[in-house]
This record gives C-alpha cells, structure tokens and sequence, in this order.
C-alpha cells in the first residue's frame, strides 16, 4: 500500500504539470502567453456539464471525463495538429494505462474508465464532453481575437466544424454573435435600471 500511495502522489504532482505546459496552438497562432492546458480543462468541463445537460446527460460523468481528457499531455505535452502529421504518438488510453500503472486499482480503474469513455465517444457524455472540448478551444479564440491576436479564423473553424450535438452548436452561435464582456455590460446596465 505504502507503494500505492507513492505512485499515486506522483501521479497528482504530475498532473498538477498541466498548469504550468501552455496550449501549443495559440502559440502557433501568435498568443505570446497562452493559457495552460489545466486552463483549459477547467472551463471545458463547467462547458461539458452545461452541455450535457441541456441534451439531457449526466453532466457530473460529462465533467469528470473533462478533467481527465488531456492528462496525458504531461507525458506527451500538447502537440500542435501540424506536428501530428509527423509523429507517431502513443494512443491516450496507453498513456494513460502507464500514469496510472501502480496507483490504487479503484483510482487506476476510475481514471482509466473515464479516458477510454471518452475516447470511444462511447456514451452521450462522452460526445458532450468532446463537444465541449471544441467549444472551449472556439471562445478561447474568440477571447484572443478580442485581445487583438488577428490569426485566430482557423481554430474557430475547426472548432464549429467538429461540434455534434444541437446545444453546443446553438451555443457557438451564440458565442459568435457576442462579446465576451457582454455579460459585465447587461449586469451594469441592470443595476442602473433598479
């Protein structure tokens, strides 16, 4: 057990890598301090579990599959899609076999479960977690083109290409028909109206 509980500490240290590795694509893209891939994790999963639920899924299962769906970027970092066509990576469920290997058995199978889920897109919350992937990776565009990054169409649409269900397309239309500071301003102009 001590073994165990050595392994899986490890396991939370490297996770925790996650804050610090940086989005390989908005650095392709011009982004000069792009967010992290545990940036992006986080709102993919408040994104999936609105999705989810609004398609009528369990969107704790949804945002829990979010949580896990990049880990295994510390062991592989965030490859850009171009330097995908030149490499031949380990699948997610592999790399993820071997960060867990040694933890827990309930904690390995816990992790593992919820990575190939994903992977296979093999439930509605999974498919809505994937989606929020796309979405969160879309607004995150929209947030730099915002900030003045000029190079931001093709992530935008590729991320509107790949979106499946009804929600998360209403949504991405939604997003591109607003600001996103639009919120601050109708709060402000509310609290003028009372």
């Amino acid at each position: 057990m001590a073994e165990e509980l050595s392994r899986l500490t490890g396991l939370l240290y490297e996770i925790g890598l996650l804050k610090r590795y940086k989005r390989t694509g908005w650095l392709v893209a011009g982004v000069r301090d792009p967010e992290s891939v545990a940036d992006h994790s986080f709102r993919t999963a408040i994104i999936a579990s609105v999705i989810t639920a609004l398609e009528g899924g369990n969107p704790e299962r949804a945002a829990f599959m979010s949580l896990f769906h990049d880990t295994q970027e510390t062991r592989i970092t965030d490859i850009h899609h171009l330097a995908r066509r030149y490499l031949t990576a380990a699948s997610n469920e592999e790399v993820t076999a071997d960060q867990v290997r040694g933890v827990p058995r309930p904690v390995a199978e816990m992790v593992s479960g919820a990575v190939g889920e994903y992977e296979r897109k093999a439930s509605l919350e999974a498919v809505c977690a994937r989606d929020a992937d796309k979405l969160e990776c879309l607004i995150q565009a929209l947030e730099y083109r915002e900030q003045g990054h000029q190079n931001m169409q093709p992530w935008i649409d590729s991320s509107l290409a790949a979106l499946k269900t009804p929600s998360a397309k209403r949504l991405a239309d939604e997003a591109l028909g607003t600001g996103s500071l639009e919120w601050v301003t109708r709060l402000l102009n509310e609290d003028r109206d009372t």
